[in-house]
Order: structure tokens, then C-alpha cells, then sequence
């Protein structure tokens, strides 16, 4: 168990490893040759120029104004003066609003750790509960917390009343931030400019009984001439699980469906094709011409001699032949290829995924179609919002749709596995990171590990590092089993992933360290109990695994923050880039790499803060400090890193709000019933009444938030979407919609080329059809104004007779 003063040594470490971070960041930023490594963003803009063009040699390279380095920290502040309209101008809703979990820290932890010093702390403190009990080992930190109150005490009066304070603050602050949040949101779509997204509907459709597995097809509306009509903005709808017809193909069928079923709001839609192999072999010419380049480089430096390399495996094996000539003559084939795949796209129909980005006339035409069920069968022609098209994920647009809730049972499957058998390696690692552990693996080093400088190093610093090496993987593999589940855009894969990741964090963080022993003594003590005594057992040791979680917070949330802005990373494989690949100012560019938040890693890791914050806030208060020191750095570092290096591939308008705002709930009501289960331990079984108020308050307030706040998340008021339409119609009534959505939704490998109109929308037509033509026998042609659905539309006499009727 650590003591104090253990705490004490692994805080000195943290902080001048943060120091260290944070010295060598302010030397390295201000160096002319690292300036496109942590000023990133500002390159992509085009608002910054390198330094490095002009003057001495030298300057080139290094900065030699010795101002410069005494204002070494001004980056805090320049950090924090960029308002927050500003700021979302500059970097998206989402950036800005992520920054706000971290003042919704500062915001619930501050007043909550003033209130537990006066009150808590002394009553802790005062107490001599451990003192008597000698056959317990204990440090001044247990002092410090619940576990030195005597069992029956009436001061646990003081524990209930806090524990209603926490509650009804955190609802209190989350309520505030989820109406600021809804409405930022809102005000955003309203006021932001006109992107591709806001034109196009993204319509998915499938095909099995037909064997036709993915095939979609443009469908182009015929109307007047548009730049006579007035201009109305649009935005996205996904469409799925679209029946197939015998007599249509699937884009024909597309088009009957939406001229009929929406014929004054339908525009148009582009196809998007199965390009994933294209994909790879593109993706393999641009490696080998890499290395390629290299290999240039290096003759050109070298004449004398032609380098060579070996055709095996990573060049370590096989044959060994000229590098030039191997490259380009690989290059040479995957381009053959490539013509080919491109080809074989162009003319086979199997290559058309089943998948369309629709485009409608008006916000208000695709709100109703989004938020509408289309047909009597709701199992079919099933609408929702798409995301922009630097959102989606194409390799996930050729699945089928009938094998997506196999997919997700599988992922399921495989994460409960990995759930468990995860906590195996951190069970050991916890296991050999305290004294007994390693005197019994390794006991010739028993006198090494006696010494109180290595004893105080391992029990206030290693099993907060341990633990962070072995999670550094889990978000890459959860990634992997959410792009397996078969989600359509990036920001639902790193939502799905968050949410993943928190779960895993719960369960083998939490849970997993609190509760001692190995996994499957673990798993053998939670079978054999009932489900009320889960919350005692796990509360018994909520107190005593207070130090762990205080190492863990300074390893990630101090030092680990301040490796985030060093960037050191990023900067290795910048200048090896530069220095082996970049020959021009566009493969300099490349050569970047700003990065993004990284929600679906960065997100569950502040949620295990708010969850470790809102259990020990009346069990331990002494690690609230040490919580706020992280949301307060963390802000600033982060702030800094949106402003000047992330690039953020999409933006979803802040939709993980209510996934944010419904995890800190969660671990609120997880806090309320582990001190239900401690206090019930101590002879408080008086106070269990009182306490189970909190959690179903706290439930209740989640309905409400969720049903006041989250439908701004997840659907578009047709009220804001007709307002917006009426002041695009009267600011720009001639704006070339059409031309704008040409080639929005092209899958990336296609943009760019010769051929790509080939991929984007067809030409509009002249004059507008009064009748939707279809390739059914039996109904040559249905009028627009249809009154019948889309799975089963009549013939033409047959509306006929039903108008002389």
C-alpha cells in the first residue's frame, strides 16, 4: 500500500517528466524546421508560411532571437484568448465543444473539492479508527478518507449530506451544459455555411434474391431549368434497405420511388461504386512510389553507385536487383491494374455499391423524408441522416445490409471475450507492480526493492505506468471490431469505439484494480454472490485502491498530457519524411501530420476521470486536487493543440453530446450505489433510504434531459429547416445547386481524374417530364403527383379510372 510518501516521490517524477515535456516543447516550437510540426493547421489554411525561405543559413534551422526563449510558456495564454465563436470558426462545433468536457470538469470537481476539504477532510481526519486498529496497515492518506469514520458513527451524516451535493451540483452543471451545447448545435446548422453535405441524401440499398450484390445507379430528377428556379439548400438523408424489382434496376427503382413519393423536393442523386480495391491498389502505387522517390534521392546524392534492394519479405529477404528499375517497374504494374479495376467499375454493374447520396431541393423536403417512415413495410426503404462526405467511410458502404446484425453479434461476441481475458495481463502486471509481487518472482532482489527510494518508486509510480503500456493498443483494436461492425461514417465508428473503450475502462481499470486477486478469482466471487452484495464488495475496496488510482491520474492525466503537446512522434517521422522523401512544397505538406481530437481514445480516458472524481469525492476527497490539476492542464494543452495542430477529418455538429452527457450520469449513479454498498458495511444500514433516492433522481433526470435536449442531436426542427430555406431563397436565388453538387459524394480515389464525370451526376435534362417513366409491364408510367406508396405503385390506367371515379 502507498504511503505518503510515496505519493509524494511519484508526484515529483510526473511533474518534472512534465516539466521536461513542456521545456523542451517551448525549445522546439520556436525552431524554424519543426514549425510545420506544431503549427500545422495554420499551414493547411494557408494562413503561415515557413519561416525558413529567406535570410541566413542558419535561420533556416534555428532561431537565434534570444527574446523569443524568455517568453518560452506564452503559449497558455495565447492559448486561451481565442473566443469561443472564433474558435469554432476556426476549428468546427465538434473541437469546441470537446473542449468543454474538460471545463465541465473544472466546473463539477472545483466547488465539490473546496466543500470536501472543509467538511469531509476534517471529519475524516479527526477520527481514530485506523490508529486503534493495529493489525491494520494503513497510510495518513486512509486517514484522510471514509475508512477512518468508526462503524454506527453519526458522523456518516456528513458522507449523505455530501453525496446529495454531488448529485444535484453535477445534474445542476450538466443541465446548464447540455441546453448551451443543444443550442450551440443548433446555431451552428443554422448559421454555417453551405457545404456538400447540406445537399445530398445518402441512400443505401440492397440486393439478394436478385444476385445482384451491389448495385446502385444514378438517378437524375428532369426539371426546368434550374438557374430559373429559385435556389433552395438541402440536406442528407440515408436510405436502406431498398427492396429490389425484377422489372427495374436499383437506381431506376430509386427514381420511381422518389419522383413519386417526393416529387416537389427530390433533386438528384450520385452513385457511388465499390472502389475498395481500387482503393488498395492506389494506396500501393503511392508506397512504392515512395520509395521510388527515395531511391531517386539517394543516385542523385550518389552516382557512383545504383542502389540495390531485396524483392522479399520488408526487403529483408530474396532476390536482390536494382531499386529504381524494381520500383518503377512495380509501379508500372499496379498502374496496368489500376486501369483495369477502373474500367471493370465503369462497365460492370456488380461494381455499383448499393448505395446513393440523394440530393433534395430543400432542408425541409429532406427533414420530412428523414424523419418519416416511407412505406407500410417498416422494414424497408428505412431513412436517416448520412453524413458529409469527409465523414463517410466507404469501405463499409458494399456490406450488405442483412449482414450487418451478424457482424454485430460476432463484435459482441469478441468483446466480451476480450473484456474478460484482457484483465489477465493488467491482473499480473498489478500483480508484479508492489512489493510482494516482485520479492516473490524475483527474491535475489529483495534487498534492492527494501530500499526506500526504489520501494517508494515502485509503489507510487510503476503500476500507473503499467497500466498505461498495456492500454496503449485496446483503442486500435476496438477501432478494428467497430469498422467490422460495418457503421457508415467515421464519427459513429468513434463514437461506437468511445463507447467500447469506456465499457473496457469500467470494467478492467476500475473495477479490475479495486477488486483484488487474480481474474478468475475475481470472476469465481462475483458468481457465487448475489447481486446486492456486488456494490459492498466493491465498495469494502474502494478506499484502499485510492493511491493507485492517484499514481495512475499523474502518470496519464499530468505527464502523459504534456507528451500529447511535445508531439514527439509526429516530429520523428516528419523530418525522417522530409529528409528521405519530400523533393516539392505539395510532398512537404504531406509530410504533416496534424492529427485530430482522437475521440473515440481521448474521450472514454476523461470519462474514467469524471467516474473516479464522482466515486472518491466522498470516500477519498484527498484525489480530487489531483483530478482538477488534469482537467485544468489538460484544457489549456488541448485548447492549444485545436487552435494550432489538429485538423479534424469530419464534423458532426457536436453529435456525441448525449453519449458525453449520458456516461457522466452513468458513472454518477455508479458512485451513489458503491457508497450504498460501503456504508452498508459500516453500520449504516439506517442510511440506505436515504441514499436510494439519489440514483433514481438521477435516472429521472436523464429521461428528462434526454427527451427535453436530445432530439436537437438527432433530428432537424422542420420549423428552423423552413426558416433556413426562406433566407438562402432570398439571399441567393440563383445559386447553381446542381453545378455545386456535381461531384460532392465521389469516392476519394475517383477525385481528381480525367474520367471522374463518369462517377459524378448526369447531365440535367432540358424539360420537365410530367410523367416518372418505369420499365414495369404492367405501369409504363406513373404520374409525379403519386398518392400511392413506393412498394407497390399502379399503371397508369388504373389512376385514370380512380380520377373519372
Amino acid at each position: 500500500m502507498a504511503k505518503i510518501e510515496d505519493i509524494v516521490l511519484s508526484a515529483a517524477i510526473n511533474i518534472l517528466g512534465a516539466i521536461l515535456f513542456l521545456v523542451a516543447f517551448a525549445f522546439l516550437r520556436l525552431q524554424p524546421i519543426n514549425d510545420r510540426v506544431y503549427f500545422p493547421k495554420w499551414y493547411l489554411k494557408g494562413a503561415r508560411e515557413s519561416p525558413s525561405h529567406g535570410g541566413a543559413f542558419v535561420r533556416k534551422f534555428v532561431n537565434l532571437d534570444m527574446r523569443s526563449y524568455l517568453k518560452f510558456l506564452s503559449w497558455m495564454p495565447a492559448a486561451l484568448k481565442m473566443p469561443e465563436d472564433e474558435l469554432i470558426s476556426h476549428a468546427g462545433l465538434d473541437s469546441a465543444v470537446y473542449l468543454r468536457i474538460y471545463l465541465i470538469g473544472l466546473k463539477i470537481f472545483a466547488p465539490i473539492a473546496m466543500l470536501a476539504f472543509i467538511v469531509l477532510v476534517p471529519v475524516n481526519w479527526t477520527s481514530d479508527t485506523l490508529n486503534l486498529m493495529k493489525d491494520v496497515e494503513h497510510s495518513n492518506i486512509d486517514r484522510l478518507s471514509i475508512s477512518n469514520i468508526p462503524v454506527g458513527s453519526q458522523r456518516f451524516i456528513a458522507h449523505l449530506a455530501m453525496a446529495y451535493v454531488v448529485t444535484f451540483w453535477t445534474c445542476y452543471v450538466l443541465l446548464r451544459e447540455y441546453g448551451i451545447v443543444a443550442k450551440m448545435r443548433l446555431r451552428f446548422l443554422a448559421s454555417e455555411k453551405r457545404r456538400p453535405d447540406q445537399f445530398t441524401k445518402y441512400d443505401v440499398s440492397f440486393v439478394s434474391k436478385m444476385g445482384l450484390e451491389k448495385i446502385t445507379l444514378q438517378v437524375i430528377v428532369l426539371q426546368q431549368d434550374i438557374q430559373q428556379t429559385a435556389f433552395t439548400a438541402v440536406l442528407v438523408v440515408l436510405v436502406r434497405n431498398i427492396p429490389p424489382d425484377s422489372d427495374e434496376s436499383m437506381g431506376e427503382l430509386v427514381e420511381h420511388f422518389f419522383l413519386v413519393n417526393h416529387p416537389d423536393h427530390y433533386l438528384t442523386h450520385q452513385v457511388v461504386y465499390n472502389a475498395n480495391k481500387l482503393a488498395k491498389l492506389v494506396e500501393e502505387k503511392k508506397k512504392m512510389q515512395n520509395w521510388l522517390d527515395y531511391y531517386q534521392l539517394k543516385y542523385e546524392r550518389n552516382t557512383s553507385k545504383r542502389p540495390t534492394t531485396k524483392t522479399g519479405f520488408l526487403g529483408c529477404c530474396g532476390s536482390k536487383v536494382d531499386a529504381i528499375e524494381y520500383y518503377a517497374s512495380e509501379i508500372e504494374r499496379i498502374e496496368k491494374e489500376e486501369a483495369e479495376e477502373r474500367e471493370k467499375i465503369v462497365k460492370d454493374p456488380k461494381s455499383v455499391v448499393p448505395a446513393a447520396f440523394v440530393s433534395f431541393r430543400s432542408r425541409w423536403g429532406a427533414a420530412v423524408c428523414a424523419q418519416t417512415q416511407q412505406t407500410s413495410n417498416p422494414t424497408v426503404w428505412l431513412t436517416e441522416w448520412a453524413p458529409e462526405p469527409r465523414d463517410v467511410y466507404w469501405d463499409n458502404l458494399s456490406i450488405p445490409f442483412v449482414h450487418l446484425t451478424v457482424r454485430r453479434l460476432i463484435v459482441a461476441v469478441a468483446f466480451f471475450f476480450l473484456n474478460f481475458f484482457y484483465v489477465i495481463p493488467i491482473a499480473f502486471v498489478q500483480s508484479l507492480a508492489n512489493i510482494e509481487g516482485i520479492e516473490k518472482a524475483v527474491p535475489f532482489l529483495k534487498p534492492l526493492i527494501e530500499m526506500k527510494v526504489v520501494k517508494s518508486f515502485i509503489q507510487g509510480f510503476l503500476p500507473g505506468i503499467a497500466l498505461k503500456i498495456f492500454l496503449i493498443l485496446l483503442p486500435s483494436i476496438l477501432m478494428f471490431m467497430s469498422k467490422f461492425e460495418g457503421l457508415t461514417s467515421v464519427s459513429s465508428l468513434e463514437r461506437r469505439s468511445a463507447s467500447k473503450y469506456y465499457i473496457f475502462l469500467f470494467f478492467n481499470v476500475f473495477l479490475g484494480s479495486i477488486i483484488t486477486g487474480s481474474a478468475l478469482e475475481q470472476l469465481q466471487r462475483f458468481i457465487h454472490q448475489s447481486a446486492n452484495e456486488i456494490p459492498i464488495t466493491v465498495g469494502v475496496a474502494i478506499p484502499m485502491k485510492a493511491t493507485f488510482f492517484i499514481t495512475y491520474i499523474m502518470v496519464d492525466g499530468w505527464a502523459g498530457v504534456a507528451g500529447e503537446i511535445l508531439r514527439l512522434k509526429p516530429l520523428i517521422i516528419f523530418h525522417l519524411k522530409n529528409f528521405f522523401l519530400v523533393k516539392t512544397e505539395k510532398d512537404r505538406e504531406e509530410a504533416m501530420d496534424p492529427g485530430s481530437i482522437g475521440f473515440d481514445s481521448n474521450e472514454p480516458q476523461i470519462q474514467l476521470y469524471f467516474l473516479l472524481g464522482l466515486v472518491y469525492a466522498v470516500v477519498t476527497p484527498f484525489l480530487l486536487p489531483f483530478i482538477l490539476i488534469f482537467f485544468g492542464f489538460a484544457y489549456i494543452v488541448y485548447r492549444h493543440q485545436v487552435i494550432n495542430v489538429y485538423n479534424q477529418e469530419y464534423e458532426s455538429g457536436a453529435a456525441f453530446w448525449p453519449s458525453v452527457h449520458g456516461r457522466i450520469l452513468t458513472a454518477l449513479i455508479i458512485s451513489q450505489l458503491l457508497l450504498l454498498g460501503l456504508l452498508s458495511t459500516k453500520g449504516a444500514a439506517q442510511s440506505t433510504p436515504v441514499l436510494l433516492v439519489l440514483p433514481v433522481v438521477t435516472f429521472y433526470f436523464h429521461k428528462y434531459c434526454k427527451n427535453r435536449y436530445e432530439p436537437a442531436f438527432v433530428k432537424y426542427p422542420l420549423q428552423e429547416a423552413m426558416r433556413k430555406d426562406t433566407l438562402e431563397r432570398a439571399r441567393d436565388p440563383g445559386f447553381d445547386l446542381k453545378g455545386y453538387l456535381m461531384n460532392a459524394y465521389i469516392h476519394p480515389v475517383f477525385k481528381g481524374d480525367d474520367d471522374d464525370e463518369k462517377f459524378s451526376m448526369a447531365d440535367e435534362p432540358e424539360a420537365e417530364q410530367v410523367l416518372v417513366a418505369t420499365k414495369r409491364q404492367s405501369r409504363r408510367n406513373t404520374p409525379v403527383p403519386s398518392k400511392y406508396n413506393g412498394s407497390e405503385s399502379p399503371s397508369l390506367p388504373e389512376i385514370v379510372n380512380d380520377q373519372r371515379l
